[in-house]
């Protein structure tokens, strides 16, 4: 199942820069082979189910790795059943309605 997913993963007790975890999760993603877009206050993944899920598992434990002792994720889903959609068809829906 094709899914799309927002992702914000804010390392807890590392200072006040994050951006250098940012990075490892972009990484993550980006060696899991799925299509992302990068945003000012997170990611958004495209890709099936599993591998998603599996990328996110990821990422939460390289920030662990690297020192984080605690981490908060917001996590925004969707699924289409009916019909295919890519993040693009969806902004480019939003985009010819203005």
């Amino acid at each position: 199942m094709k899914v799309i997913a927002d992702l914000c993963v804010v390392p807890i007790g590392v200072g006040v820069s994050v951006s250098k975890y940012v990075v490892a999760c972009e990484k993550v993603l980006n060696e899991a082979d799925l299509e992302t877009q990068l945003h000012a206050y997170g990611t958004n993944i495209e890709g099936e189910w599993d591998e998603v899920f599996a990328a996110i598992k990821r990422c939460h434990e390289v920030v662990h790795e690297m020192g984080a002792p605690r981490i908060s994720t917001t996590l925004k889903f969707g699924t289409r059943s009916d019909r295919a959609q890519t993040m693009d068809d969806k902004v480019r829906s939003v985009q010819q309605k203005m």
